[in-house]
Formats: structure tokens, sequence, C-alpha cells
């Protein structure tokens, strides 16, 4: 919504055409004997050796999974072990130029990718380079395996180191390079520059792009390959990647020292089928994948086809791409032809394809032909190729020696350490600045002018007379978490914001009001409304080593960008063995008055999902202070925010809301009113609801509620609010997530089995009715009221005196609603 671009009737309802350009197909048409002059024989020979080993590696695990032994050696592998077999030229190509800075994210099916890129680091690195990342990496526990039988140079080595890294991870052993918890689909060595593969068909499409966006704001070296399946491009990530990754404004409106597009290559590793539909000719449309280039941008994403069998193309393809990047002229995207001769797993039997046409592609195996080619042009003999595959095969050996002896590379103990995965789930970190240079931004934080004008606000809801301050004078909610977010920016350089409408508007809700003035625009911007591409960059950028804020204008939006935050944001830190941080703060907006797509409290389904922190503050001072520990912290955290109570002033904290900095530990409930004869513990915006009931429990019927904020679904300390039941002996939970499968109910579980001996009757949980949100003017008979919580405790916990219930709270009741489904 910049209003330096106008948008002119008379110019775009003029009547025209839009015209292509021409998209490359296989225009590489060179002979080895051309290429010459640009490789060194060692060099030729080396994509040769790369290809082999893959080669090997992955026939090793294909004979593991089908026959249980590869060469005299046997083991049992249940797991996964989706396998590139044919597929080698496309990876050495692509990872012969790239540099260690140089990142590239992956899929199920990138082992080849992994290696490729490792070893192709290796020929580029330093011997010292290389032994100081072997010995650092879990303090050289993978080296110390693979040191013992060194009889080679420091890259041998360095290969060894590699192989056993990556077998030991598949093999689900504690000297993988993620310690056993990525596994086969997930492996990665961020060193060597890999970055995880995703077991989520497109599930790299637009993380990847958070990567390149993080290089980009942070003038990092390198760019970004997303290698990803042609049957991806069927897939959300994929798409909103791509949109997000092509926006007009990185060349059109981002200040001139970071003009220019985002440094990612879109590898579409075309092996031609998904699963077993074959994508040309039958689950998709575009013939040639390259061809959707052409519907992104002017530059139709620079696409080209490039014959991914031929080892010389991808590298030229990818030199020539990677210069674009280096200019500033990203996205690109490279549709690379391949051919997969094993099955989608080793299960697979190929049923869904003809035993002519994989012999067709066996024929021309790009292994053989460049082998063939190398000896030919008489760069080495074919004993010394044939010795290549030998010593490949004795290498294979010896790693599946070593990562199959449990006496060397043993799982987790989980008997001995039984939490040892769960003290992984999070990093707990404290991080002020994730870079020691000075943020960027367009003025003193003393001369924001909403920073001047909350100064004049009163910080508690009473103001000097003992009055409640007005709304346009009180501080509230949303200026707590704006000063949290704004303090940030000044201190974290790599700290970036952004969003639907959070520039120049905002934010829908006011909360960035003020920030456009402050912040250049690299480091606040809009986005496409594409859900899933907002959360996906952010967790990009967080892995690479940024500091963000997404937010999900309306909580009901987490459906559109639910893999990325069920299954990728709360599991990278973790399955990286815990060396991977994730510092990245969705906030997520819950809603009222927009009916049933727009108003929905998912807080629960959140929670649900191990890994990630969730925070729900519903005071100026909790809003502030949580906000600052989630952005001091290396955690993913979803922060919901009431679109009810943005307005509201500090009402419970003494002295009202600090100016400076303080930070509000995650998972500690706080007391807000005191009582004797009830405990009322509360999510959300339902803490003022009780507040209204206790008033009427005091007034009418003389029982004295104590109520506790939850502030915090994970973690969550039940310290304080067992210590409240001890004292009261009764506890109701309420809020406006729906009461079925609320987060209500697990607390209520856990509260009756720790506090079971001082409750005189069982917690009883007031959420919403398991409806459709209805319209603004029906919500009060949906969320919850008052009347209800009174209404429960009088038919469920305790009579009240004289009282009269409105709502049904009996057992009957809920046991009629139940069958009913509602």
């Amino acid at each position: 919504m910049p209003k330096s671009q106008f948008i002119d009737p008379k110019v775009i309802r003029k009547a025209g055409k839009i015209t292509f350009g021409t998209i490359p197909v296989n225009q590489y048409n060179k002979k080895l004997a051309d290429e010459r002059n640009h490789f060194a024989d060692g060099d030729l020979i080396r994509i040769y050796r790369d290809m082999v080993i893959i080669r090997e590696f992955e026939t090793m695990l294909n004979d593991i999974k089908i026959r249980n032994e590869y060469h005299g050696i046997g083991y049992n592998h249940p797991g996964p072990a989706h396998l590139s077999i044919g597929q080698e030229a496309a990876a050495v190509g692509m990872a012969y130029h790239l540099s260690v800075d140089d990142l590239i994210f992956g899929s199920h099916r990138s082992h080849g990718e992994i290696l490729a890129k490792g070893l192709s680091a290796i020929t580029k690195l330093e011997d010292g380079d290389l032994m100081s990342i072997m010995k650092g990496y879990f303090d050289g526990r993978i080296l110390s395996i693979v040191e013992k039988e060194r009889n080679g140079n420091v890259k041998d080595l360095a290969v060894r180191f590699l192989l056993y890294g990556t077998l030991a991870e598949i093999f689900a052993r504690e000297n993988g390079f993620n310690k056993g918890l990525g596994g086969s689909m997930h492996a990665f060595f961020t060193p060597f520059g890999v970055y995880p593969n995703n077991a989520i068909v497109g599930g790299s499409g637009d993380i990847a792009v958070g990567a390149a966006l993080y290089k980009k704001v942070n003038n990092k070296p390198g760019i970004v390959v997303c290698n990803i399946g042609d049957a991806s491009m069927a897939c959300g990530p994929v798409w909103e990647g791509i949109s997000f990754a092509a926006m007009d404004q990185y060349t059109e409106l981002w200040d001139e020292a970071y003009r220019g597009g985002l440094p990612i290559i879109f590898n579409v590793i075309n092996n031609q089928y998904g699963m077993g539909g074959q994508t040309c000719g039958e689950t998709m449309g575009y013939g040639i994948a390259a061809r959707i280039g052409a519907g992104v941008n002017e530059d139709m994403m620079h696409a080209e086809r490039v014959d991914g069998y031929n080892p010389l193309a991808v590298i030229d393809a990818f030199k020539r791409k990677k210069k674009l990047l280096l200019e500033k002229k990203g996205p690109v995207l490279i549709d690379t032809l391949t051919y997969r001769f094993s099955g989608h797993s080793p299960s697979d039997a190929s049923s869904y394809r003809s035993k002519e046409e994989l012999e067709a592609w066996q024929d021309v195996d790009s292994i053989v032909t460049f082998g063939e080619d190398l000896v030919k042009e008489g760069i080495t003999k074919k004993d010394e190729l044939e010795n290549i595959r030998s010593v490949t095969v004795d290498l294979i050996r010896k790693i599946l020696s070593l990562a199959i002896d449990d006496s060397i590379s043993p799982r987790i103990d989980l008997e001995k350490y039984p939490d040892a995965i769960g003290g992984m789930m999070f990093s707990n970190g404290s991080v002020d600045r994730f870079d020691d240079r000075e943020p960027e931004v367009l003025m003193p934080l003393s001369e924001n002018p909403r920073v001047k004008s909350i100064k004049s606000r009163e910080r508690f809801y009473l103001d000097k007379n003992g009055k409640p301050a007005s709304k346009a004078k009180v501080f509230q909610l949303r200026d707590g978490i704006f000063e949290a977010i704004i303090d940030r920016f000044y201190k974290d350089p790599t700290l970036v914001a952004y969003g639907e409408e959070n520039r120049d508007w905002g934010g829908a809700f006011a909360v960035y009001r003020g920030l456009t003035e402050s912040l250049p625009y690299h480091r606040l911007f809009n986005t496409p409304i594409a859900e899933g591409a907002i959360a996906g960059t952010a967790i990009g950028y967080g892995m690479a080593g940024g500091r963000v804020i997404a937010e999900i204008m309306y909580c009901d939006f987490l459906g559109r960008c639910g893999d990325e935050v069920f299954n990728q944001l709360p599991k990278w830190q973790s399955m990286s063995g815990n060396l991977i941080k994730m510092p990245v703060v969705i906030r997520v907006s819950v809603g009222s008055k927009y009916g049933a797509q727009h108003s929905q409290d998912w807080s629960s389904l959140v929670a649900h999902i191990p890994g990630i922190k969730v925070v729900f503050p519903t005071t100026p001072y909790d809003a502030k202070g949580l906000m600052n520990s989630a952005l001091q912290g290396t955690d993913p955290v979803i922060f919901f925010e009431s679109q009810r109570i943005y307005d509201v002033g500090e009402q419970f904290h003494e002295g009202g809301v600090p100016e400076g900095y303080y930070e509000i530990p995650l998972g500690e409930p706080d007391i807000k009113r005191e009582g004797t004869d009830i405990t009322i513990l509360t999510i959300g915006s339902t803490l003022y609801t009780a507040i209204q009931a206790a008033e009427k429990l005091q007034s009418v019927y003389n029982m004295s509620a104590e109520i506790i904020d939850a502030r915090t679904l994970v973690p969550f300390n039940y310290d304080p609010v067992l210590e409240s039941v001890r004292k009261t002996g009764r506890i109701i939970l309420a809020s406006d997530a729906c009461s079925r499968g609320s987060y209500l109910r697990d607390m209520a579980s856990n509260i009756t089995e720790l506090a079971f001996d001082d409750l005189d009757a069982p917690p009883v949980v007031v959420g919403s009715r398991n409806w459709i949100t209805p319209a603004y003017e029906m919500e009060q008979y949906f969320f919850p009221q008052p009347d209800w919580i009174i209404d429960a405790i009088h038919e469920r916990i305790v009579p009240l005196k004289g009282h009269q219930a409105k709502t049904d709270w009996s057992v009957t009741g809920q046991m009629n609603r139940s069958q009913a489904g509602v």
C-alpha cells in the first residue's frame, strides 16, 4: 500500500496483451572435448567419483532394505529410504560450483544432494578448516570414530566423516549428524551448507526462501538452492514460496543498498514421477516444469530446462544462474531433467511404469556415459574407473560396518536417559542480538512519534485522580507489545517483521503503528496474502541465523499455514540434535465480531504440538514482559493476542507498566485477584469475564474467588495453581476456545491428578460452545459469560444459595451435548 505507487486507471485499463519470452530447453550442446579448457582432468574424474559414491551409498541402502544385506554385511533397517539412484549427475552438477556459504535445502529424497554438496565442500575447504569443522562438531565425536582407521589425507578423512555421519543419521544413531533424531528424510549438516531436508513434499519451498531473505537482509555471502521434486510444484508451500521470493518490492521499494531479487534458485529435480503419478501427461498440466516461470514475473524467473543426465550441463546452468543471483536478479527456476531407477521407496514395485521405459533410461545412465566420455577423451582409463568403483564399494562397506555396530554407533540411551529427547525440544537460550553490527533504523528511538505519544499516557488504568483514564489516554495492551518490539528492533540488527498490512497501515490492529517511521523497508514489510509463506519463510530466516516476527492476522488463518506451524516450526530444533536455533515469534490475533471463520480461539491446537512455546497475555504489563522474553529467547513462540482487549489499560500490576525493559518468564501464571473460596484459572480475554463473575460471586453469594491468569500455555508451572487449590478446594477453568478438546481439559486433568486430595469437587471447564462462531449480535450465546461461570459453579461444584441457573451445566446436559456432537 505504498503511496508512492499510484495505480492509475487510465494506464491499467488500456487494451494490450502479455507476451512471453523464450525459455531454453536442453540447450547445452557441448561435448566433453569442448570443456577441457574449463576443467582440470582431476576435476572431471572427481565428478565421476562423486557420482559413484552417491550411487554406491544408495545401492547399499537399497540392498539393506530389500535383502537385509550388502556385500556380506547383514542389517535390518525398518526406517525409510527414499532413493535417488539414477539422479546422481543432477546432484553433483548442482553442487559443483557451490561454496559452504551457499545453502541447499532438500526433500525426502535428498541423500544424493547431501553427499554431493558435502563432497563439493570438502574439495573447496582447506585442510585446516576441515579439521576445525570435524573437531568442533559434537566435540569431535563423529571424527573420533572415522579417524581410527585414518590412512590417507585430510580430505579422504573428511569423505569418511561425511559418509559415516550421514549413514549413522539414517540409521538413527547418536553419532549421526543430528544425533539420529532427523533420520533419512531430515538429515543435514550445516557446516557444509547442507540445510534441512524435508519429509513433507514441497516443505522446503517456503523455508528456503526465508534463508535467502536472511542472506539478503543481513548482507551475508552466498546463495540458496531449494531442491524440490517435480510433483511438489502442486504444493502450496512451493507456490507461496515462489510468490514471496518474486515480490516486486525487492526491486521497486527497498532502499538502494538492498534493492534486487532474492538469491535463490528453485531447482526442480524433475524425475518425472510423484509417488506413482507421472507429472508430465497425468497429474500436472505444465508439460515442461520450466514453463511455470513464465507466470511469475517479467523475467520468467530466468527459467530453463537442463539435461540432468549430463553433469556438465547442470554445472554450466548453475554457474550461469549463480552469477545472475550475485547480480541481484533472482529468483531463478531450473527444471533439472532426470530419472530415478529406484521406486518411490524400496517397497515400490514400479507397477506404474513399463520395463521398456526403465531400461531406456538405464541405457543412458549418466555414470556409465560420463565414464565412457572420460576414457574416450583420454582423461583416464577404464581400469582406473573400475578402481574408483572398487575403492568406493570397500569404503561403503567400512562405513556400513561402523554405522551398524552398536558398540561404536549406539542410539540415544532412552533407558538410561529417558528425558534425553525432551531435553532437546527447546534450546531455552537468551540472546540480545544475533549480529554485532549496529541496527539500521531511520531515527533515534526517542524521536519516534509513537514512542513520544505513549510517554504521555497513563500506564495504569486509573489516572492521578483515581478515575478510569479514557482509551485515548491510557497505555493499552497494543502499546505494551509495541514497546517490546520496537525496543528489540533497536537492539538486534537481524530482526525483521512482516505479514499482511504490516507497513504503512501499522498492522490490522495498530500494534505496529509507528514502526514504519523508524524502520527501512527491508526490516518491516508487507507480504502476499500467503500465510504458509509468512510462517515458512520465518522458519528459514530463523534457522539461517536471524530473529523474526511474523504476523498471522487472524487465528483462523492458522489453517492456511498448518504444516509450517504444526509440522515444521516445532521440530527442526530437536531434529537437528538441538544444533539449530529457532528464534521465531509468530503473532496471532484472536478475533471476534467477524463470524465463523474469523473469530476462533485455536490456542489449544497449537499447545497440543510439542516443540512450540505458547503465550497468551491479557494485560499490558504481561504483554510487554512476555514479548520481551519471547524476543530474548531462541525458541519458536506463538504469541496469541485477543482483539477484544487490545485497548485495555493495566488494571492489575501496581504502578502500571514500567517504561524500561523487563521480562516475564514464560510459563509462570499470575494471580490477578486473591480469594479463598474458589479458584478460577483463565486463558485469554476470559480473564475479564472471570473478574465480572468474581465480583458478582462476592457481592451476591459472599464467595471469594481467586483468579489466576495462565499467561502461558506452554510451558506451564502448576505450582501456583495447586497452591491456590489447596486453599480453596475448588477450581473452574475458562477460556474462549471451544470446550471440546480445549487445552483447559488437559489442565483440568493434570490438576485432578496433582491435587486430588485437595479438591472438594472435580474441576469444571467453561469454554465456548461447540458450534460455529455466530455473528457479533449472538456472540453472548457462544463465548463464556460471567453467568456461565456462576451457573457452572452452582450446578457442578457447590450450590449457591438462591441462585437460579440460566444455562444448563448439569451432567445430563453435558452427556446430551456430547451425544449430539455439540
